[in-house]
């Protein structure tokens, strides 16, 4: 007589799926901390002969060195910064004298509300812009929508800003060129300072999103749910609001969450072009004065948001589209 074959219990997908996630997360976390550890250790140049100045006496420059705990092995100084790192402590500036958590801390009242503010923009102009194009497909208007996505894709944001900055600051003199007054100053006067930054980082990645949005909203219109309820006796653009729209909302979201990881990453040069004191100009300057423990932290830090973002993306897909979970038994 045959055995009787018992099923195995379905395997829990979600709590699988999360484990793969995080152990994949926590790899790329070590290599990229490996990564920037070893390219912040090959800029030529001694920190503290760089703040001592040129005429600093050998023995003064070595105790300078001493007092950093640049002296170490690599693998002791790779580990004391990870070690720092995990427990809160992200060391001294070289330069400043002060924790560099609290630099960074403050440069993030910054750089947190222009990434805000720029995917704010970025949805506010893609979202009409996509469903416009899906809308009037192979017309004029979606011709010319992608022709001026296409252009803005091209043209490299700080090239848009300088360009911005010679139109709004140099000739209209709506805004200024640069420059930060602090959340002291009202929240419009530092919302202000922040508009052109803001549009210089979202009108390339509206166009991206404008594209993925049409892209998916066609997608959507051509399944069959969409010719049933075009049967059923609703309108193109009835369908298109209430079916469509929100089943192509899922590959949108998921760029809208690649795009602040961006945005986040993506605004040192822009805010370099403007004078901004965030996080980007906190590294650049890092870097002038050879202050590596301010680099390499903040650097990091930025991968640490962008990895987080992509694995929090990958979470709500996967919650919402179950293929992306299955695995082979």
């Amino acid at each position: 007589m045959p055995a009787l074959h018992v099923p195995t219990p379905p395997r829990p997908l979600m709590a699988s799926y999360i484990l793969r996630r995080l152990l994949s997360l926590s790899l790329t976390l070590v290599a990229a901390s490996l990564v920037i550890f070893l390219m912040i250790e090959v800029v030529p140049g001694d920190p503290a002969a760089y703040m001592l100045g040129l005429n600093a006496a050998p023995d003064t420059v070595a105790a300078l060195r001493e007092q950093l705990g640049l002296n170490g092995a690599p693998v002791e100084r790779y580990l004391a910064w990870i070690g720092g790192l995990l427990t809160g402590d992200f060391g001294i500036s070289y330069t400043y004298r002060v924790p560099v958590s609290e630099l960074i801390a403050d440069r993030l009242f910054i750089s947190l509300p222009l990434a805000l503010y720029a995917l704010a923009l970025s949805t506010l102009i893609a979202f009409p812009v996509g469903i416009l194009a899906a809308a009037r497909r192979n017309s004029a208007t979606d011709v010319t929508i992608m022709g001026v996505t296409q252009i803005g894709i091209a043209v490299p944001n700080f090239w848009f800003a300088m360009l911005l900055v010679l139109l709004f600051s140099t000739m209209l003199r709506l805004f200024s060129a640069g420059g930060f007054p602090g959340w002291d100053a009202g929240f419009f006067a530092a919302m202000k300072a922040l508009t052109l930054p803001a549009v210089a980082l979202a009108l390339p990645q509206a166009s991206i999103l404008s594209r993925v949005m049409r892209s998916s909203l066609l997608d959507t219109l051509d399944e069959d749910f969409m010719r049933t309820a075009r049967a059923k006796g609703l309108s193109r653009r009835q369908a298109l609001w209430r079916h469509a729209l929100r089943n192509a909302m899922i590959p949108v979201l998921t760029i809208l969450g690649l795009q602040f990881s961006f945005l986040m990453a993506g605004a040192i040069i822009i805010e370099n072009v403007f004078f901004l004191p965030g996080l980007g100009r906190l590294v650049f300057q890092g870097i002038i004065q050879r202050d590596l423990i301010v680099v390499k932290s903040v650097i990091i830090l930025l991968v640490v948001a962008v990895v987080t973002v992509t694995f929090l993306v990958d979470l709500a897909y996967a919650a919402v589209d179950p293929r992306l979970r299955r695995r082979d038994p």
